[in-house]
Protein backbone atom coordinates (compact mmCIF):
# COMPACT_ATOMS: atom_id res chain seq x y z
CA UNK A 1 0.00 0.00 0.00
CA UNK A 2 0.81 3.08 -0.71
CA UNK A 3 2.37 5.42 2.72
CA UNK A 4 3.88 8.51 2.49
CA UNK A 5 7.09 8.71 2.85
CA UNK A 6 7.51 11.04 6.20
CA UNK A 7 5.41 8.66 7.84
CA UNK A 8 7.37 5.45 6.78
CA UNK A 9 10.28 6.91 8.28
CA UNK A 10 8.63 8.40 11.37
CA UNK A 11 6.90 5.03 12.30
CA UNK A 12 10.14 3.24 11.21
CA UNK A 13 11.21 0.99 14.60
CA UNK A 14 14.06 1.86 17.26
CA UNK A 15 17.20 1.17 15.48
CA UNK A 16 16.09 0.53 12.13
CA UNK A 17 16.24 2.37 8.61
CA UNK A 18 13.90 2.27 5.66
CA UNK A 19 15.61 0.38 2.80
CA UNK A 20 15.44 2.13 -0.48
CA UNK A 21 15.63 0.29 -3.57
CA UNK A 22 16.28 0.84 -7.04
CA UNK A 23 13.85 -0.69 -9.12
CA UNK A 24 14.74 -0.21 -13.39
CA UNK A 25 11.43 -2.92 -14.34
CA UNK A 26 8.57 -4.24 -12.55
CA UNK A 27 10.20 -7.46 -11.95
CA UNK A 28 12.37 -6.19 -9.77
CA UNK A 29 9.66 -3.81 -8.13
CA UNK A 30 7.90 -7.07 -7.23
CA UNK A 31 10.99 -8.84 -5.60
CA UNK A 32 11.26 -5.72 -3.36
CA UNK A 33 7.66 -5.64 -2.30
CA UNK A 34 7.38 -9.24 -1.84
CA UNK A 35 10.69 -9.81 0.38
CA UNK A 36 9.19 -6.35 2.16
CA UNK A 37 6.27 -8.27 2.92
CA UNK A 38 7.90 -11.17 4.27
CA UNK A 39 9.61 -9.24 6.04
CA UNK A 40 7.25 -6.84 7.59
CA UNK A 41 8.93 -3.99 6.65
CA UNK A 42 8.16 -0.52 5.05
CA UNK A 43 10.21 -0.33 1.74
CA UNK A 44 10.84 3.31 -0.81
CA UNK A 45 10.84 2.11 -5.20
CA UNK A 46 13.28 4.64 -6.12
CA UNK A 47 12.94 5.22 -9.88
CA UNK A 48 16.52 7.21 -11.07
CA UNK A 49 16.47 10.83 -12.88
CA UNK A 50 18.21 8.55 -15.76
CA UNK A 51 15.24 6.18 -16.05
CA UNK A 52 12.15 8.41 -15.92
CA UNK A 53 14.02 10.41 -18.93
CA UNK A 54 14.17 7.58 -21.13
CA UNK A 55 11.16 7.17 -23.78
CA UNK A 56 8.80 5.03 -21.21
CA UNK A 57 10.29 6.72 -18.28
CA UNK A 58 6.10 7.70 -17.42
CA UNK A 59 5.43 4.44 -17.85
CA UNK A 60 7.64 3.11 -15.37
CA UNK A 61 6.93 5.59 -12.89
CA UNK A 62 3.13 4.60 -13.28
CA UNK A 63 4.13 0.99 -12.99
CA UNK A 64 5.82 1.26 -9.99
CA UNK A 65 3.10 3.27 -8.29
CA UNK A 66 0.50 0.93 -9.01
CA UNK A 67 2.88 -2.35 -8.27
CA UNK A 68 3.26 0.07 -4.55
CA UNK A 69 -0.35 0.73 -4.06
CA UNK A 70 -1.47 -3.11 -4.76
CA UNK A 71 1.36 -4.81 -2.73
CA UNK A 72 0.82 -5.66 1.10
CA UNK A 73 4.10 -3.88 2.30
CA UNK A 74 4.14 -0.53 2.95
CA UNK A 75 5.95 1.22 0.08
CA UNK A 76 6.63 5.23 -1.19
CA UNK A 77 8.27 5.90 -5.24
CA UNK A 78 10.80 8.15 -5.03
CA UNK A 79 12.55 9.99 -7.97
CA UNK A 80 15.90 9.48 -7.21
CA UNK A 81 18.86 12.08 -7.87
CA UNK A 82 16.85 14.65 -10.11
CA UNK A 83 18.53 18.27 -10.81
CA UNK A 84 15.46 19.48 -12.75
CA UNK A 85 13.12 21.10 -11.24
CA UNK A 86 10.59 21.13 -14.07
CA UNK A 87 10.85 16.94 -14.01
CA UNK A 88 10.18 16.93 -10.38
CA UNK A 89 7.39 18.65 -11.09
CA UNK A 90 5.72 16.48 -13.57
CA UNK A 91 7.10 13.81 -11.55
CA UNK A 92 4.94 14.79 -8.24
CA UNK A 93 1.93 15.48 -10.36
CA UNK A 94 2.23 11.96 -11.57
CA UNK A 95 1.92 10.22 -7.77
CA UNK A 96 5.27 10.42 -6.79
CA UNK A 97 5.49 10.69 -2.93
CA UNK A 98 8.79 12.11 -2.81
CA UNK A 99 11.69 12.92 -5.07
CA UNK A 100 15.71 13.85 -4.72
CA UNK A 101 16.13 17.04 -5.08
CA UNK A 102 20.29 16.44 -5.92
CA UNK A 103 21.83 20.01 -5.87
CA UNK A 104 24.88 18.63 -4.42
CA UNK A 105 26.71 19.86 -7.76
CA UNK A 106 25.52 23.58 -7.19
CA UNK A 107 27.12 25.95 -4.90
CA UNK A 108 26.12 26.02 -1.56
CA UNK A 109 23.80 29.13 -1.63
CA UNK A 110 22.51 27.78 -4.86
CA UNK A 111 21.63 24.19 -3.47
CA UNK A 112 19.60 26.10 -0.68
CA UNK A 113 17.58 27.41 -3.36
CA UNK A 114 16.89 24.74 -5.84
CA UNK A 115 16.11 22.68 -2.45
CA UNK A 116 14.03 25.04 -1.07
CA UNK A 117 11.99 25.33 -4.63
CA UNK A 118 11.35 22.13 -5.02
CA UNK A 119 9.74 21.57 -1.41
CA UNK A 120 7.31 24.57 -2.24
CA UNK A 121 6.60 22.59 -5.39
CA UNK A 122 6.16 18.92 -3.39
CA UNK A 123 4.46 20.89 -0.65
CA UNK A 124 1.87 21.61 -3.27
CA UNK A 125 1.66 17.74 -3.72
CA UNK A 126 1.87 16.41 -0.56
CA UNK A 127 4.88 14.71 -1.10
CA UNK A 128 8.67 15.04 0.22
CA UNK A 129 12.27 16.24 -0.15
CA UNK A 130 15.36 14.81 0.45
CA UNK A 131 18.63 17.23 -0.19
CA UNK A 132 22.00 16.38 -0.62
CA UNK A 133 24.90 18.15 0.97
CA UNK A 134 28.45 16.61 -0.35
CA UNK A 135 29.18 15.04 -2.90
CA UNK A 136 28.50 11.37 -3.20
CA UNK A 137 30.57 10.22 -5.34
CA UNK A 138 30.84 7.53 -7.97
CA UNK A 139 33.88 4.89 -7.58
CA UNK A 140 35.80 7.26 -5.46
CA UNK A 141 38.57 7.30 -2.94
CA UNK A 142 37.25 8.04 0.34
CA UNK A 143 40.23 10.25 1.18
CA UNK A 144 39.95 11.76 -2.43
CA UNK A 145 36.36 12.93 -2.01
CA UNK A 146 37.29 14.37 1.48
CA UNK A 147 39.75 16.62 -0.20
CA UNK A 148 37.64 17.61 -2.80
CA UNK A 149 35.58 19.01 0.25
CA UNK A 150 32.73 16.80 -0.62
CA UNK A 151 31.94 15.51 2.94
CA UNK A 152 28.75 16.88 4.35
CA UNK A 153 29.60 19.96 6.81
CA UNK A 154 27.65 19.50 9.51
CA UNK A 155 27.00 23.21 10.08
CA UNK A 156 25.83 23.60 6.50
CA UNK A 157 23.43 20.80 6.97
CA UNK A 158 21.70 22.14 9.79
CA UNK A 159 21.61 25.60 7.89
CA UNK A 160 20.11 24.13 4.60
CA UNK A 161 17.42 21.95 6.61
CA UNK A 162 16.54 25.28 8.60
CA UNK A 163 16.36 27.43 5.82
CA UNK A 164 14.32 24.98 3.12
CA UNK A 165 12.49 22.47 4.90
CA UNK A 166 13.79 18.87 3.55
CA UNK A 167 11.98 16.11 4.66
CA UNK A 168 15.55 14.14 4.68
CA UNK A 169 18.80 14.95 3.89
CA UNK A 170 21.39 12.25 2.32
CA UNK A 171 25.08 12.51 4.04
CA UNK A 172 28.15 12.14 2.63
CA UNK A 173 30.90 10.84 4.89
CA UNK A 174 32.65 8.71 2.86
CA UNK A 175 30.33 6.83 1.08
CA UNK A 176 30.07 6.43 -2.54
CA UNK A 177 27.71 5.30 -5.12
CA UNK A 178 28.96 1.73 -6.82
CA UNK A 179 31.78 -0.15 -6.15
CA UNK A 180 34.51 0.82 -3.49
CA UNK A 181 37.71 0.67 -4.91
CA UNK A 182 38.81 0.31 -0.78
CA UNK A 183 37.74 -0.73 2.23
CA UNK A 184 35.41 2.09 2.95
CA UNK A 185 36.16 4.39 5.89
CA UNK A 186 33.13 6.21 6.76
CA UNK A 187 33.81 9.36 9.14
CA UNK A 188 31.59 8.14 12.27
CA UNK A 189 32.37 11.89 14.05
CA UNK A 190 31.18 13.54 11.52
CA UNK A 191 28.07 11.32 10.60
CA UNK A 192 27.50 12.09 14.45
CA UNK A 193 27.82 15.88 14.50
CA UNK A 194 25.20 16.01 11.62
CA UNK A 195 22.84 13.28 13.54
CA UNK A 196 23.17 16.22 16.67
CA UNK A 197 22.18 19.05 15.24
CA UNK A 198 19.87 18.15 11.82
CA UNK A 199 16.30 17.67 12.62
CA UNK A 200 15.61 15.96 9.33
CA UNK A 201 16.21 12.29 9.01
CA UNK A 202 19.33 11.00 7.51
CA UNK A 203 20.15 9.21 4.12
CA UNK A 204 22.91 7.26 3.40
CA UNK A 205 23.51 6.41 -0.31
CA UNK A 206 26.26 4.10 -1.95
CA UNK A 207 24.95 1.11 0.54
CA UNK A 208 25.96 -1.68 -1.83
CA UNK A 209 29.52 -1.73 -0.92
CA UNK A 210 28.96 -2.00 2.41
CA UNK A 211 29.55 -4.53 5.11
CA UNK A 212 26.53 -4.97 7.23
CA UNK A 213 28.36 -3.75 10.67
CA UNK A 214 29.14 -0.70 8.69
CA UNK A 215 25.91 -0.01 7.87
CA UNK A 216 24.49 -0.91 11.22
CA UNK A 217 26.71 1.35 12.99
CA UNK A 218 25.37 3.93 10.71
CA UNK A 219 21.70 3.56 11.64
CA UNK A 220 22.85 3.30 15.43
CA UNK A 221 24.54 7.10 14.54
CA UNK A 222 21.24 8.29 12.90
CA UNK A 223 20.43 6.80 9.18
CA UNK A 224 16.99 6.30 9.11
CA UNK A 225 16.64 5.37 4.96
CA UNK A 226 19.30 3.36 3.39
CA UNK A 227 19.57 3.32 -0.74
CA UNK A 228 20.84 0.01 -2.66
CA UNK A 229 21.10 -0.10 -6.33
CA UNK A 230 24.40 -1.60 -7.69
CA UNK A 231 24.01 -4.68 -5.45
CA UNK A 232 20.14 -5.30 -7.22
CA UNK A 233 21.73 -4.95 -10.48
CA UNK A 234 24.67 -7.17 -10.42
CA UNK A 235 22.21 -9.80 -9.00
CA UNK A 236 19.65 -9.17 -11.96
CA UNK A 237 22.32 -9.48 -14.15
CA UNK A 238 24.43 -12.11 -13.00
CA UNK A 239 20.69 -14.18 -12.54
CA UNK A 240 20.21 -13.27 -16.27
CA UNK A 241 23.14 -15.03 -17.33
CA UNK A 242 23.18 -18.10 -15.87
CA UNK A 243 19.14 -19.05 -16.90
CA UNK A 244 19.60 -17.34 -20.45
CA UNK A 245 21.56 -20.78 -22.04
CA UNK A 246 17.88 -22.93 -19.95
CA UNK A 247 15.49 -20.39 -21.20
CA UNK A 248 16.96 -19.68 -24.76
CA UNK A 249 15.88 -22.85 -26.28
CA UNK A 250 11.73 -22.21 -25.35
CA UNK A 251 12.20 -18.59 -25.17
CA UNK A 252 11.44 -19.42 -21.95
CA UNK A 253 11.10 -15.23 -20.83
CA UNK A 254 8.71 -15.78 -17.80
CA UNK A 255 11.85 -18.46 -16.45
CA UNK A 256 13.83 -16.11 -17.14
CA UNK A 257 12.01 -12.99 -14.89
CA UNK A 258 11.47 -14.97 -12.01
CA UNK A 259 14.83 -15.88 -11.71
CA UNK A 260 15.65 -12.35 -11.81
CA UNK A 261 12.75 -11.55 -9.74
CA UNK A 262 14.05 -14.42 -6.80
CA UNK A 263 17.96 -12.77 -7.60
CA UNK A 264 17.08 -9.73 -6.74
CA UNK A 265 14.62 -10.62 -4.04
CA UNK A 266 17.29 -12.64 -2.03
CA UNK A 267 19.29 -9.65 -2.02
CA UNK A 268 16.60 -7.64 -0.54
CA UNK A 269 15.82 -9.50 2.15
CA UNK A 270 19.41 -9.74 3.60
CA UNK A 271 19.48 -5.82 3.44
CA UNK A 272 16.01 -5.51 4.97
CA UNK A 273 17.72 -8.07 7.91
CA UNK A 274 20.85 -5.56 7.85
CA UNK A 275 18.48 -2.47 8.31
CA UNK A 276 17.28 -3.98 11.07
CA UNK A 277 13.92 -5.85 9.98
CA UNK A 278 10.18 -5.35 10.76
CA UNK A 279 9.16 -1.89 10.98
CA UNK A 280 6.10 -0.73 13.24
Amino acid sequence: MLIPFGELLATRGAGTAVGAFTCYDLEAAGAVLGAAATAGAGVILLIGARSHALRDGGLLLAGLLAAADRAEARACVQLDHCADLAVIESVLSAGAGAVMADGSALAYEDNVAFVRRAVEAARRHDAAVEAELGGIMGDEDVDEAAAAGALTDPEQAVDLVARTGADCLAVSIGNVHGAYREPPRLDWERLSAIAAGVSAPLALHGASGLPEPTVRRSIELGVAKVNVNTELRRAYLEATERRLPDVLAGARLDALHRAQAEAVGAVVETRLAAFGGRSE
